[in-house]
């Protein structure tokens, strides 16, 4: 969710450190699966299946200490190797924690996520991180079989970044999101594609899925899911309509009116608010 150019996430990332929700939670999501939710704002959700003799995890949070906290909440119910983890996307807050939570574990991500890490992990001020970048890529879709749980990782195209993995849990009837999904809160907008985005939420509802975890904040239902795509989908078209009629960028973003969604959260410092995504998706129309 919270980057931009890596340096100047850093900075933010100091103000917003302290960003905190009432305690972390696990939550199971069902046979063998939960939902880690984390209690630090700035540090993503994880989400972990216990095979019967493996752990796989999505997503690891921001940095060792987060990773160690995630590590703790797993030990609570198993004892079990972290065999497997996927990232999400690159951002650091989904994957700073994947050499603590599973120093020896096969990371999987989008060829394009493992691309970004590397550059990443290079750029001054990010060594403190301690990035694994992935030793397993792959392009479309990948199955993993977790003992006796089959779980499907899927690139459904740009949407937050341009290398987004989804997580489905079928069986479960669950589904991890990253940060396509954000549970009542604007996101943070990277060098993706609002029209795919969208169309990767559709996908998702059309699918079995009772649960989703979001990249932040609490886990979601259908219906959270769903209105997330609304807000997505209802700002777009705002924004098609103003830009359509000659408006400027600025313009935009006075202009559109999302008191539906009064409730979501927004984030400044990220450019996480109502006129940041309309501006971003102003300037996505405006290249086409």
């Amino acid at each position: 969710m919270f980057l931009m150019a890596p340096n100047a996430w850093l900075l933010s990332l100091a103000v917003a450190l302290g960003s905190m929700s009432a305690s972390a939670q696990t939550k199971q999501l069902g046979a063998d699966l939960y939902a880690y939710v984390s209690d630090n704002d700035a540090s993503a959700n994880s989400t972990f299946l216990i095979g019967d003799s493996e752990i796989l995890v999505v997503d690891t949070g921001l940095n060792a200490t987060e990773g160690a906290k995630l590590l703790g909440a797993i030990r609570q119910i198993s004892k079990l190797p972290v065999k497997f983890i996927v990232n999400t996307h690159y951002h650091p807050d989904h994957q700073g924690g994947n050499l603590t939570v599973g120093p020896d574990a096969t990371v999987i991500s989008t060829d394009y996520t493992r691309a970004r890490t590397i550059d990443m992990a290079n750029a001054p001020g990010m060594a403190g991180f301690h990035f694994r970048a992935a030793s397993l890529t792959f392009q479309k879709l990948i199955r993993l079989y977790i003992g006796r749980h089959v779980v499907e990782v899927y690139f459904p195209g740009k949407g937050h970044t341009s290398g987004d993995a989804i997580v489905y849990f079928a069986e479960q009837h669950a589904v991890a999101m990253g940060d396509l999904f954000l549970n009542r809160s604007s996101p943070a907008m990277d060098d993706g594609s609002a029209t795919n985005w969208i169309d990767a939420l559709d996908h998702v509802l059309s699918l079995s899925v009772e649960k989703a975890v979001p990249g932040h904040f609490d886990v979601g239902t259908k219906a959270d899911l769903q209105r997330f795509r609304d807000y997505l989908k209802d700002l777009y078209g705002q924004v098609r309509s103003l830009k359509k009629k000659g408006e400027s960028v600025d313009q935009v973003r006075q202009d559109i009116h999302m008191e539906r969604y009064s409730d979501f959260r927004q984030y400044p410092n990220y450019h996480a608010t109502f006129p940041d995504n309309a501006a971003t998706i102003y300037n996505q129309l405006k290249s086409h």
